[in-house]
């Protein structure tokens, strides 16, 4: 018998995952930990903190990279602690008395689609309001205990990473994201093999493993192209978030929607209603209709209707510039089999996606969901107005008014963006049962039984927070770029703990008019030096990597906030 010996240059190479193991009294840490409730419950992010502070701080507060640093003496030490113990059993009680709660059933069931999910920083995987919005979504369909299920991306890079040059331009930094070190697990079948779904694309496949990320009862899949099946254009797919050119989006919008579609039936989850936020995931009612026709044996027209009685589409973008468009040449390149699944011509099926049928338009995913969504609703009233007018020449015959685009104000995620002081106080004045009655206002009038000290100070004590990160912010920037020390000490002496703060954190796209302030220096001039009133803004976000205009409002900010007048 030959015994062969691995060739020292040809190393093998496999996926190695060292994970601490935690005292028997302490394995619920991992439960918490594994599941995004803690962004929005202080008790469990107070839990953790309390194991070590400074790595809490240090880790960004990232449950997961905590529990992987901190040494397994202190892990053995607080075994020991009755206090900490204690506090733990009471805390993950609360968790899963939440968890177990069963869903509403007076309610529908919904699937919802997403390009992006704001849940936390950890998770790379939303650029703005859009990413935000539907990450509340989850949230407060797990508290409502509304039954729902969120199909994404997990981005290997996800949205860039943020620095300035000296002169103020706009730096894009993409950082691979360390999966271990994420609030997710990989769906595995019943042999411990990965689950992996496969898309039709042009001449081949494209496959996509999925992970699942827990926001307290809603499981949130996101699928992740970047394996060794896929060819290398494949794998960068689910690379960055709206990164690439026109035609990666479309293969993105592809994985999502019908990828997205595949995705819950090999989980076999059927849902009641499918949510399309946004025109990136319309063509999940394309693999919808194509399922009604094959599978179900409806013409097309019967197809449509059971598509659109269980279709909504939440439009977020008001100028044509936000949504997508896509040339006939390269649709087809990778449709052109669609009509004879659904059993229609090929121009049956672009016409679906174009404001005016029958033109050498392109093709636009907001129409196509339009064209197949029964429910379709704006971010607020006057957007759902504009909204109207917008798509009104899909409804030829009708007045804007008269059309079905209707309008849902934008709400968020109260425990979520609520602060620890102010949790503090509602609860001590409302009771913690206020979160699953927010909006009644005779909750509310208990407001004036708190003294108006108590709010002022609650109040203080935050803003002097936002200046003492804001100024470790200056801080640590200028030891990146050097600047020029003596400006770093000018601005923050300059900033005054007495001043009204104005802050604007919106994404830096023209139409969103970050630059209105600076239209009349001198009025501003005279605003924020008022010596009696001071006033201060602060501005924060990012501009697309290929928005050369939205950056340079960035620069403009920056060049004006340099001047003599507004240092600081």
């Amino acid at each position: 018998m030959e015994i062969k010996v691995n060739n020292a240059n040809e190393p093998i190479w496999g996926e190695l995952a060292v994970k601490t193991k935690l005292p028997h009294n302490l394995e619920h840490l991992n439960d918490l930990a594994h599941n995004l409730y803690w962004t929005w419950n202080h008790d469990v992010r107070e839990i953790f903190k309390s194991i070590d502070p400074t790595v809490w701080s240090l880790s960004r507060h990232n449950p997961q990279a905590l529990l992987d640093v901190v040494e397994e003496e202190r892990f053995e030490e607080l075994s020991k602690d009755k206090t900490f113990c204690s506090t733990l059993d009471k805390v993950y009680k609360r968790f899963v008395d939440y968890i177990n709660t069963p869903f509403r059933t007076d309610v529908p069931s919904i699937a919802y689609f997403s390009m992006e999910y704001g849940l936390t920083d950890h998770l790379k995987i939303y650029s703005g309001g859009l990413g935000v919005l539907a990450g509340d979504y989850l949230k407060e369909a797990s508290d409502s205990r509304i039954n729902m299920v969120a199909v994404g991306f997990l981005y290997r890079y996800g949205y860039f990473t943020q620095s300035l040059s000296v002169d103020g331009q706009q730096i894009a930094n993409y950082e691979a994201q360390n999966f271990n070190k994420l609030c997710i697990s990989q769906v595995k079948d019943e042999h411990d093999n990965a689950v992996v779904i496969s898309v039709p694309f042009p001449n081949r496949m494209v496959y996509a493993h999925i992970w699942r990320t827990d926001v307290g009862r809603i499981p949130l899949y996101l699928l992740d192209t970047d394996i060794d099946i896929n060819t290398e254009e494949d794998r960068t797919i689910s690379h960055q978030l709206y990164g690439g050119d026109n035609e990666n989006r479309l293969k993105q919008e592809i994985m999502l929607g019908i990828g997205g579609i595949l995705t819950l039936q090999r989980l076999g989850v059927r849902q009641d209603v499918y949510h399309c936020n946004e025109g990136h995931a319309a063509l999940i009612n394309l693999q919808r209709l194509v399922d009604y026709v094959q599978n179900d044996k409806l013409n097309i027209y019967e197809a449509l209707e059971m598509v659109r009685s269980s279709s909504l589409y939440t439009v977020h973008t008001p100028v044509p510039a936000g949504h997508d468009y896509f040339e006939e040449d390269l649709f087809n390149r990778y449709m052109h089999e669609y009509p004879s699944r659904l059993g229609i011509t090929w121009n049956d099926l672009i016409n679906m996606g174009r404001n005016n049928p029958d033109t050498h338009e392109k093709f636009s995913m907001s129409v196509f969901a339009c064209n197949t969504s029964q429910c379709i609703n704006g971010v607020s009233y006057l957007h759902g107005e504009v909204s109207k007018n917008m798509f009104a020449n899909l409804w030829s015959g009708y007045f804007p008014e008269e059309n079905h685009v209707s309008y849902v104000t934008n709400g968020v995620h109260l425990p979520s963006w609520t602060a620890s002081e102010w949790k503090l106080l509602y609860e001590d004045t409302f009771t913690k049962e206020f979160y699953n009655d927010q909006s009644n206002l005779e909750i509310w009038k208990k407001i004036y039984n708190v003294p108006d000290e108590k709010i002022w100070h609650t109040r203080i004590v935050q803003k002097n927070k936002l200046i003492k990160y804001i100024k470790s912010q200056f801080e640590d920037n200028w030891l990146k770029t050097q600047q020029d020390p003596s400006k770093i000490v000018s601005i923050l002496n300059n900033m005054n703990p007495n001043a009204l703060i104005i802050g604007f954190g919106r994404r830096f796209a023209t139409y969103k008019r970050a630059h209105l302030l600076f239209n009349d220096l001198e009025r501003l001039d005279k605003i924020v030096n008022n010596p009696h009133y001071p006033v201060q803004f602060i501005f924060t976000g990012k501009a697309h990597p290929a928005d050369g205009a939205g950056q340079g409002l960035i620069k403009h900010i920056i060049e004006v906030s340099r001047m003599p007048q507004f240092l600081g």
